[in-house]
C-alpha cells in the first residue's frame, strides 16, 4: 500500500484525488488530502457570489462529500522534508501532526500577494475565499441601509464609495459585479440617486485584463465608466489609513468598503519552507510530465501542479513559456496528475501535460460580459452566456451544477436577494447584548431593603 500525501485540495489537489479514487485499486494506494478548509472552491464564481448571483455554499465544493474513499485532514501544512518523506501538519487544535508518504503531491496554492501599504491590513477585504466574497457583498448592503438614513454630507458619501485594488480578472469581475448588484439595488432605496455611487477600479498598469488583448481591455474600460465606474491606469494605492484612499495620482478620498485584488504570491510553505527546488519566484520546478524536477533529472516521487507549480506550456509558441496559474489549466493538470501518478504505480511512462487554451471569458456584471479567443472577441450579452455556460460546466459535480442552476432560475424570475446578514460574523453579539441581565444589572435592579 502506497501512501499518497496531496498538500492543498484546492482544483488541482481535488482532481488528482478524485482522478485516484476512481482508478486505484484495492491495495494499490492509498490517498490522504491535507488542506486547511473543508472544501474547494470554485473561485470563478467569487464575483457572483457578491452580487447574490450565486450562493455561497454553492461555489464551495464539500471534499468530504465527494472524496470517500480518501483520507481527509484538517490543517496547514507547516514544512515539507522529501528528504525525510514527511510533512508537518498544524491543525485547528491540538499539537502538529507528521505524516509520511511515498508519494508526495503539491498543490498548495497560491496566496494573495500583498504590500506594505499603511492601512491595507487593517481596511481591505481579499477576493480569493467565500468567506470573503460574502463579507464585501454583506458590506456593501449595509452601507446602502446605512446611507439611506443619513443626509448627505462626508458620511454617507464615504458609506457609497467603493474601491477596488488590481485589475486583472479578480478584480475587474468582481468590480463589475458589484457595480452591477448595487445599481440594481437603486430601486429599493428611492433615498439614493445613481449619481452618489462612487466606484473606484485602481490598476499599476496602463491597462485592464492582461489576459485579453488592447483593444479588448481598453473596450473593458469604457464599458465601466458608463455604467458610473472610474477607472485609475497606472496608478497605485499609496495608502488606506482609517478608510481614507491615497492614490500616487494625487487623488484622496475615503471608502467604505476597499477590496484588495491585485494578484497572488507563492504559498510561504512552497517558497521558504520545503527542501524540494524552487525557481527565484518561489515557485516548484516542474517537469512538461508534472513531476518536480529539473528537465536533466527528476525528484523520485513527487508531483505538483497548480498557483504554485512552474510548469512548462508545450502549447506555446515562446520557448521556455510557463502555463498561466487559472482554474483551466489547473483542472486540466490535476486529471492529467492522477493519470501519471497511476501510470508510474504500475509500470508506464507517464505523458506530458499538453493543454491549448479555449479563451479567456469574464463576466462585466449581469448580462455583460467578455470573450477572446485569439482574434475572435465577443462582447455584452452573448459573451456573459458564454461564461455562465462554460463554467456551471466546469463547475465539478452534477450536484453543484444543479444547484447553481437553480438559484440563476430562481434570480431570472424574482431579481436578486439583498438581504445583508453581515451580523452572522457577530452571531452571539444580540445573545450577550439583550439576553439575561449581567449579574451587575440584576444588583442595580434588586429592591433596597
Amino acid at each position: 500500500m502506497r501512501e499518497i500525501l496531496i498538500v492543498g485540495g484546492g482544483y488541482a489537489g481535488f482532481y488528482t484525488a478524485w482522478g485516484l479514487e476512481k482508478k486505484l485499486r484495492r491495495g494499490e494506494g492509498r490517498v490522504t488530502v491535507v488542506d486547511p478548509r473543508p472544501y474547494m472552491t470554485y473561485q470563478p464564481f467569487l464575483p457572483e457570489v457578491l452580487a447574490g448571483s450565486v450562493e455561497a455554499r454553492h461555489a464551495a465544493v464539500s471534499l468530504r462529500r465527494h472524496l470517500h474513499r480518501t483520507r481527509l485532514v484538517a490543517g496547514a501544512v507547516m514544512e515539507i522534508r522529501n528528504n525525510d518523506r514527511c510533512v508537518t501538519v498544524r491543525p485547528e487544535s491540538g499539537p502538529d501532526l507528521v505524516l509520511r508518504y511515498d508519494i508526495l503531491v503539491v498543490t498548495a496554492g497560491a496566496v494573495t500577494r500583498t504590500f506594505p501599504i499603511p492601512g491595507l491590513s487593517e481596511e481591505a477585504f481579499g477576493l480569493k475565499h467565500v468567506e470573503e466574497a460574502v463579507a464585501i457583498r454583506d458590506r456593501l448592503l449595509t452601507s446602502f441601509d446605512r446611507a439611506s438614513g443619513l443626509p448627505r454630507g462626508p458620511e454617507r458619501e464615504k458609506l457609497l464609495t467603493v474601491t477596488f485594488v488590481g485589475g486583472g480578472f479578480s478584480g475587474v469581475e468582481g468590480f463589475g459585479e458589484l457595480l452591477a448588484l448595487a445599481t440594481a439595488s437603486l430601486k429599493h432605496y428611492p433615498e439614493i440617486d445613481a449619481e452618489e455611487l462612487r466606484f473606484h477600479l485602481v490598476e499599476a498598469r496602463g491597462r485592464i485584463l492582461p489576459e485579453v488583448t488592447d483593444r479588448p481591455g481598453e473596450w473593458v474600460v469604457r464599458s465601466l465608466e458608463k455604467r458610473g465606474g472610474t477607472v485609475h491606469l497606472n496608478t497605485q494605492l499609496v495608502s488606506a489609513e482609517k478608510s481614507h484612499v491615497v492614490l500616487s495620482n494625487g487623488e484622496e478620498f475615503d471608502s467604505g468598503l476597499i477590496v484588495w485584488a491585485a494578484g497572488n504570491a507563492s504559498n510561504p510553505v512552497v517558497h521558504n519552507r520545503t527542501d524540494l527546488p524552487v525557481d527565484e519566484r518561489g515557485l516548484l520546478i516542474v517537469r512538461p510530465d508534472l513531476r518536480v524536477g529539473t528537465p536533466a533529472q527528476a525528484v523520485p516521487d513527487v508531483w505538483a501542479a497548480g498557483d504554485d507549480a512552474a510548469v512548462p506550456d508545450l502549447a506555446a509558441d515562446t520557448p521556455g513559456a510557463l502555463t498561466v496559474p487559472n482554474a483551466q489549466h489547473a483542472v486540466r493538470q490535476g486529471k492529467r496528475m492522477a493519470r501519471n501518478i497511476l501510470a508510474s504505480l504500475r509500470g508506464r511512462p507517464a505523458k506530458n501535460y499538453v493543454h491549448r487554451s479555449l479563451g479567456v471569458v469574464a463576466t462585466l456584471g449581469l448580462g455583460r460580459g467578455i470573450f477572446q479567443y485569439h482574434h475572435l472577441v465577443i462582447k455584452g450579452f452573448p459573451a456573459w452566456l458564454m461564461h455562465r455556460g462554460y463554467h456551471v460546466l466546469a463547475v465539478p459535480t452534477w450536484e453543484r451544477k444543479a444547484r447553481v442552476l437553480a438559484v440563476w432560475c430562481t434570480a431570472a424570475l424574482y431579481g436578486r436577494d439583498i438581504v445583508s446578514l453581515a451580523s452572522v460574523q457577530r452571531p452571539r453579539e444580540a445573545f450577550v447584548t439583550h439576553g439575561e441581565p449581567r449579574h451587575e444589572e440584576r444588583a442595580a435592579d434588586a429592591p433596597t431593603p
